[in-house]
This record gives structure tokens, sequence and C-alpha cells, in this order.
């Protein structure tokens, strides 16, 4: 039976259920089980699951217009630019971004000359490597925070340990070191950087106010 000249249902519907199965499969361990426990930020948890489909659906549906990796890479450049060239993106979110994007372009372009073992292979390694990188290898996880300081007698260099101290008892963190920015004499203030381990501070609340 076929519908202006495309067929209702053929072989190929099964593969992409399969094919679609493996890729949803291998983005939610990354993404939710590796990524989202350790930065626990939903927004981008929904970023990579819909990007990941969305590329997964374009890859593998105009796979046949021979543009093959050249068009699926094309893709990731076009969402870059429609999605995030307004907002800075920390380098380990564009890394999980870039992950589940080849994942993707992996599981739908994979022809027939890539064995079933070989592509399974491919999937089962990069979960590997994740997990064992970001929960192993990098149990701690250093970020920071900008802040507007107004004791600005503070970011002398003789003044640091006070300085660090004094961002301490404000914030709460456990700092472990300070990058002094802008400063501004007319108000006296200065745009501070600070930098700490998440997993050392998880019970801290803090805002920043600088950003």
């Amino acid at each position: 039976m076929e519908i202006f000249g495309s067929p209702l249902y053929d072989q190929d519907f099964l593969e992409l259920i399969f094919r679609l199965a493996i890729n949803f499969f291998v983005a939610f361990v990354v993404i939710r089980l590796i990524y989202y426990p350790v930065h626990n930020r939903k927004d981008y948890l929904f970023t990579y699951f819909i990007l990941n489909l969305l590329i997964f659906f374009v890859s593998y549906l105009l796979s046949g217009v021979k543009l093959q990796l050249g068009f699926a890479f094309g893709l990731f450049a076009i969402f870059g630019i429609l999605r995030y060239r307004t907002e800075q993106l920390a380098i380990k979110e564009m890394t999980y971004l870039f992950v589940v994007i080849a994942i993707a372009i992996i599981n739908a372009l994979a022809n027939k000359k890539i064995s079933m073992s070989e592509l399974m292979f491919t999937n089962l390694s990069i979960i590997a490597i994740t997990y064992l990188i970001e929960r192993k290898w990098l149990l701690r996880h250093e970020t920071n925070k900008t802040i507007v300081y107004e004791k600005i007698e503070l970011i002398k260099p003789e003044n640091h340990h006070l300085l660090v101290k004094d961002l301490e008892e404000r914030t709460g963190l456990k700092i472990i070191r300070v990058q002094v920015g802008r400063i501004d004499f007319l108000r006296d203030t200065a745009r501070v950087r600070i930098f700490y381990f998440e997993d050392e501070n998880e019970s801290a609340s803090f805002e920043d106010n600088g950003q």
C-alpha cells in the first residue's frame, strides 16, 4: 500500500525503531545517569534529550541524500549558532552537547558496512569512558561564580588572605582561589571571581550577583 507514491510500511521502519532504541538508551545513560547527578542542570537536561532526538531523526531520515557525515555535523553548527549564540556555554556543557550529537549521528548513519557488534561496542565505549572520567577520575568538580565586591581595599595583593577570608564568611563557601577582574574606582567596586569545589559546598546556597 502506498500513499502519494511512498510505501506505508517497509523493513526500514523496524530498523528505525531498533536504532532509535539504541540511541535513546545510550543518550539516557550519558545524560540522565552520568551528567545530571553531577551537574543538576534541568535546562540542559531538556536541551540534550531534544537535540539528540532531533539530530537522530533528521540524520536517519535524510541519510539517503548522500550528504551523510558532513551533513550531520553541519547540523551541529546550525543548532549551536541558533541556540547558544547569545549564551556563554561552559566548556563541559559544550562537551556533553557534542557527545549527545555524536551519539545521534553514530546510531543514525551507521551503514551496513558497520557490524552490529561494532556499533554496540562504540556506544558502550562512549558510556564507559564518559562515566569513568566524570564519576571516577574527576571526583572533585571545580566551579566558579563572579560577584561584585565593594571592599576594594582588600583586592591588594598583600591583603589576599583577608579577601579570601571575607568572601568565605559572606558566601559560606570554601574558596580555592580568587581572581580579581574589572575594577571600578568611581564606585569603589571590583568584579571578583571565586573558585571552589562544588562537592565540598553542596549545602551552601549562593546566588551569582555578578552575571
